[in-house]
């Protein structure tokens, strides 16, 4: 189970639906499953260690991108033929396919037809890009044969906008499979993970993102700075290079997408001051061409759009952010760091990441600090509270970190607060008086409204309706 922490839930959620197969609870005997999540969250290891305990045969096959279709085809039979799938021999002597139709239904007439068995087709996006119509094939091919076999049919994809629309209104597996999505590991689960105190855990999720391969690797009750120190002077580190294998597997061709991503992740948020770094100062990115591309950033979660909560709409003071934590990291401080670490300089690396921390963690965490109260949110304190962000005008002057509302534009403000993310002040008086100020300017806000704060280091004032500390963040992820 190492390196596995946290993916219980999940392990159980699979086999629940092995078990509605091996049950025949349905009118069709078999079941789709769409798996999806970001790269390197580990949906293919999952599944792996799924199929080996579950007890039944399996066969698993992962696309390759690129690939000929023929090479892709007789790797596919290949795989089934040594699969642990009881009958393969009537494969033994075929060589290759000129289709998926047959590839698919060759699958199907060796698949059991009393018992239960699994099959999983990993990367179906670059299936679909190698092949326009497998699509299609896929799903008459389901609803022909392999829908009326006892087999869990596991489909899995990194691609999350594609396999979200895989199971939309128009297309050819609509309502034919059931969705589930794997996230990264949690703060509470990295906490577990690494042995690490609620307030450390939460930095450790802001450098890791919640990658299981990047989390096993921080040795338990390990300091982030000793974490950092050591992974740096790898240069095959996972923290290191799952950066690249992430975004080389996103942008294989996409110049101009990589490099508006880039300028994101080095901290410019407003779509002016994007467009300035990706273009130059003195020919900026024109809209025509920097809309489609942050379009796509965000369609394939790559980039999260925020907008100010208030009673007005906020949709033309558009801020943009990396949506990944590690990637968040990564971007501000690995990537241009690479040849450093390579010729043996990790430390000055190190070092550097030491004196950016602060004020790059103060922004970070804000987004963290946001899911943790939406998580927590709403209860008997605030029982009508459904949305948690932040304001900020256009001048960005005061920029409010926290804003509780009914919905976004909001009918009703129930709270505006401050995040106090520093090592070793805490919320104090001031902080509190500064929130009061800039609370005014939030529209809906009064002198009237609740204050809340959230501190790393606790809270020396009174007046406040509510404090979040570490601890209680975390808790909103606790199974």
């Amino acid at each position: 189970m190492a390196g596995f922490v946290g993916r219980v839930a999940e392990l159980a959620a699979l086999e629940r639906h092995l078990a509605w197969v091996r049950e025949g609870r349905g009118d069709q005997r078999g079941r789709a499953l769409l798996l999806r999540g970001r790269r390197r969250v580990g949906k293919s290891r999952l599944v792996d260690v799924f199929c080996e305990r579950s007890g039944v045969p399996y066969v698993v096959h992962q696309a390759t991108r690129g690939e000929d279709q023929d090479r892709e085809r007789a790797r596919f039979l290949d795989e089934v033929l040594r699969s642990s799938l009881p009958d393969t021999d009537p494969l033994a002597g075929i060589t290759g396919v000129g289709s998926w139709d047959t590839a698919l239904r060759q699958l199907a007439a060796v698949l059991p037809d009393d018992s239960p068995s699994v099959v999983v087709l990993d990367e179906l996006p670059w299936l679909i890009e190698g092949d326009p119509v497998f699509e299609g094939t896929l799903q008459t091919v389901w609803d022909r044969v392999l829908s009326r076999k006892p087999v869990l049919l596991v489909l899995i994809g990194s691609d999350l906008a594609m396999m979200e629309q895989l199971g939309a209104y128009g297309r050819p597996f609509h309502q034919r499979g059931v969705e589930m999505v794997l996230p990264p590991l949690s703060p509470h689960e990295v906490m577990r993970m690494t042995g690490l105190a609620p307030a450390d855990a939460l930095d450790a999720h802001l450098v890791t993102g919640g990658l299981p391969l990047v989390c096993q690797e921080w040795r338990e009750g390990e300091s982030r700075v000793d974490f950092l120190a050591r992974s740096l002077d790898d240069p095959t580190s996972p923290l290191l290079v799952s950066g690249e294998r992430m975004l080389a597997a996103e942008f294989p061709a996409a110049v101009r997408a990589r490099q508006v991503l880039g300028v994101v992740g080095s901290g410019e948020r407003t779509f002016s001051r994007i467009a300035s770094a990706a273009g130059g100062e003195d020919r900026p990115l024109p809209p025509g061409s920097l809309n489609p591309v942050l379009r796509a950033l965000v369609d394939k979660r790559l980039v999260a759009v925020d907008t100010p909560l208030s009673l007005r709409p906020g949709d033309r003071d558009r801020r943009y952010r990396v949506a990944d934590s590690y990637l968040r990291f990564w971007l501000a401080f690995l990537e241009s760091a690479i040849p450093e670490i390579e010729r043996g300089r990790g430390r000055l690396v190190a070092e550097a990441v030491e004196r950016g921390w602060p004020s790059w963690r103060g922004r970070a965490v804000e987004p963290v600090v946001r899911e943790a109260l939406s998580r927590l949110l709403p209860d008997e304190r605030w029982p009508g509270v459904r949305e948690v962000g932040g304001w900020w005008p256009r001048t960005n002057n005061p920029e409010v970190d926290l804003v509780g509302t009914d919905r976004a534009p909001a009918r009703a403000i129930a709270f505006v607060g401050s995040v106090k993310w520093r090592e070793q002040r805490p919320f104090d008086q001031r902080a509190l008086a500064a929130l009061a100020r800039d609370t005014l300017a939030v529209p809906g806000a009064d002198g009237d409204t609740p204050l809340i704060a959230v501190s790393r280091a606790g809270f020396t004032t009174e007046g406040l309706a509510a404090a979040y500390g570490p601890e209680r963040l975390v808790e909103a992820w606790a199974p």
